[in-house]
């Protein structure tokens, strides 16, 4: 048997896919949408309405009944759910479930006969989650800078960010100091559900821990200053922290899930977070290889070895599914900032994509317009609408088509350069059709460009490292398999130097 399952809890919607490791395929999938098919909860988007904008919370019931339902969904659905052999899973990064101490005795004490949510709907000390989105926390980042320092990048992997889960707990406590003293668990969205499978705590594994500004990636533990500075009493509120790879496991899965035919006692592989899952289903889980999403946002991540931070305190470090450590960085301005600048131009998207392209020479004879029509986090800016270092509003529509771009990915380069050279770029995205957008990445990072047909990369990449911790297959095999390359663009030679000499320019841009 060769069959495994793996979930993403993602903002929106819980996926779920069971694939066949030995032949490559993806036999069974389902998808269950937050707003539209659980509507009792009051969050079309997957998040809950709020007074306050910058706060941004779920209901962990609300994904107890998204786990039955694509359960339910794949059982009537005729997936070979008997054949699953191994499962594992991937949640949003920073979301946060806070358990009190009647958690471990319900979860042990699944029954059948009735929902997860049913049954555990008195388990929670906080009865909100607060997800990545959240922004609330600024106070409480400022607090932890000012005691931890530096420290706090160069040895968790980011600088303290709101929506990370050490600064979200410090607020919990600080708001609440009552549900917090009846805390007796703290988990991630990741650990959390992987702790419901298996009927009791789950560790929170390497990957999706970096993103909780308390985990010492150096010691590869809990960090005791840190935690001590975010609440009083944390350290005994955390699960365990361990590496993915197979040599520990969540534990088993619990016989409640056998009314939807899978088989008690197959092993549950940690859960991660949806970017390390990411990585891993993109096939990016060697170093030398970085995946460039172009999405609402783009994001550049990649593998690589040795700890190290980035130097400018804006990309971020999480473990690696696969070994080592993956690097990330978020630029906000990514799609919607081209497309306003191809309506602005008033041209369409064949003309955006390539003819703009054909007209205008690689660095645009050093023109660059910086499109920061929203506030930026990489780097960290104020709004400035479009900055540009000529006269933009008179040049000809492919002039600023190519200046926009070239401005975009220049800086993707710049500030992914911490990490190493890349011989190759796994595009994917919206954008990752554009002739134009590819041979630009293709030269400026000097390296092959491909793009791949992969669609749910968290889910994707969730099932196959279960194939991989519990099945004993290869990353290399899996990756060959699932991961197959679509279309191949080649960075020209020539264009090196011109783009080399554009890189100081763009960092003057965004200063």
């Amino acid at each position: 048997m060769s069959h495994f399952l793996g979930f993403d809890s993602s903002t929106q919607s819980l996926k779920a896919l069971v694939i066949d490791a030995a032949a490559g395929r993806i036999v069974a999938s389902a998808t269950v949408h937050f707003g539209r098919e659980l509507p009792q909860y009051d969050s079309p988007d997957g998040v809950l309405p709020s007074a306050d904008p910058l706060e941004k919370h779920a209901s962990p019931l609300m994904w107890l009944d998204a786990l039955d339902l694509v359960l339910r969904r794949l059982a009537d659905g005729g997936a070979p759910l008997a054949l699953v052999r191994g499962i594992s899973g991937s949640g949003q990064q920073h979301g946060s479930v806070y358990l009190n101490n009647t958690a471990a005795g319900a979860l042990a004490a699944l029954a059948p006969g009735q929902s997860l949510a049913a049954q555990l709907a008195g388990i929670f000390s906080r009865k909100t989650s607060p997800i990545w989105m959240d922004g609330s926390t600024v106070p409480e980042v400022g607090e932890l800078d000012a005691r931890i320092g530096r420290r706090l990048q160069d040895d968790t992997g980011s600088p303290g960010i709101e929506r990370f889960t050490g600064p979200q707990i410090r607020r919990f406590f600080k708001k609440d100091p009552v549900a917090y003293a009846s805390t007796a668990r703290i988990h991630l969205v990741s650990s959390f559900l992987a702790s419901v499978l298996v009927g009791g705590d789950a560790p929170i594994d390497f990957g999706d821990g970096a993103g909780m500004n308390l985990l010492n990636l150096r010691t590869g533990v809990w960090d005791a200053e840190i935690a001590d500075a975010t609440a009083p009493g944390l350290l005994r509120l955390l699960p365990r922290v361990a590496a993915g790879g197979g040599a520990v496991h969540a534990g088993v899965l619990a016989a409640y899930f056998a009314k939807y035919g899978l088989r008690p006692g197959i092993p549950v592989a940690l859960w991660t977070g949806d970017n390390p899952a990411s990585l891993i289903g993109m096939g990016a889980h060697r170093p030398g290889k970085a995946v460039v999403s172009l999405g609402t946002s783009d994001t550049v991540f990649a593998a690589f070895e040795k700890f190290h931070t980035d130097p400018d305190g804006f990309g971020h470090v999480f473990g690696n599914p696969a070994g080592g450590n993956m690097s990330l960085a978020c630029f906000k301005n990514g799609s919607l900032a081209r497309e306003r600048v191809r309506i602005d131009a008033g041209v369409d998207w064949k003309f955006f994509d390539e003819m703009a392209f054909e007209q205008t020479p690689p660095g645009n004879e050093g023109r660059l317009a910086l499109p920061w029509f929203e506030q930026e986090i990489t780097p960290a800016g104020r709004p400035i609408g479009l900055r540009a270092n000529f006269d933009y509003a008179s040049a000809p529509a492919a002039v600023r088509v190519r200046a926009a771009v070239e401005a975009q990915v220049l800086s993707r380069a710049l500030h992914s350069a911490w990490v190493g050279k890349f011989d190759t770029l796994r595009v994917t995205g919206g954008a990752s059709r554009s002739k134009g957008i590819l041979q630009t990445l293709a030269d400026v990072f000097q390296a092959r460009v491909e793009t791949i047909s992969v669609t749910d990369s968290a889910a994707l990449g969730a099932a196959l490292i279960a194939a991989h911790d519990t099945g004993g297959f290869a990353y290399d095999g899996l990756a060959e398999k699932f991961c197959p390359t679509v279309s191949v663009t080649m960075p020209r030679p020539e264009t090196a130097g011109v783009y080399a000499k554009l890189l100081p320019v763009i960092r003057e841009l965004e200063k």
